[in-house]
């Protein structure tokens, strides 16, 4: 007897797939063009980047051999990411870029831990537990590289981190 079962999990609820959103490519940068959501009144920062990892995974148990199949990519959410375009420069979209490809490299760690585990009947929350430790491991690279860096306003901490998350990119290009 086979039994297949289908879940799909954004790592923010609220968001869903759609053409809106922009899936991380090593050959496309953002731009501000894509930023198109309205700045808060109150804002504190200059800019703001919404991204996260669009994450589905499907399971069959076939008489005891349990097969995981998943797809992970890291998206841009044009609609909620803004920017006031009188107070921005290159240093802060590529800081923003960065907030995209740590979501990128969070997506390919993901993948790397799915592909490394060893099922067994208790699948959804074996997977469930890898996906919430992971989306804490990207919150907290997140908060620490606007911390570091003092949302961009730190060139040389930026710098360090470019390269930072760069390399760890190449690591785990397998990933990808």
């Amino acid at each position: 007897m086979k039994i297949l079962f289908v879940f799909i999990f954004p790592f923010f609820l609220y968001f869903q797939p759609s053409s809106e959103k922009i899936y991380w490519s090593s050959d496309t940068k953002l731009t501000w063009k894509d930023f198109r959501g309205t700045p808060l009144e109150k804002a504190r920062f200059v800019a703001s980047t919404r991204t996260g990892i669009h994450f589905k995974y499907t399971y069959s148990i076939n008489e005891g051999d349990i097969k995981v199949e998943f797809t992970a990519e890291s998206f841009f959410d044009p609609q909620e990411s803004w920017y006031i375009p009188k107070k921005v420069s290159q240093n802060v979209l590529n800081h923003e870029q960065g907030h995209f490809d740590i979501s990128e490299l969070h997506a390919r760690i993901l993948k790397k831990r799915l592909q490394a585990k060893k099922f067994t009947s208790g699948v959804k929350s074996e997977v469930e537990a890898i996906y919430l430790q992971l989306e804490s491991e990207r919150k907290a690279m997140q908060r620490k590289f606007d911390e570091e860096t003092n949302h961009s306003l730190n060139l040389d901490k930026e710098k360090l981190w470019e390269e930072r998350i760069a390399k760890q990119l190449k690591e785990y290009e397998s990933w990808k």
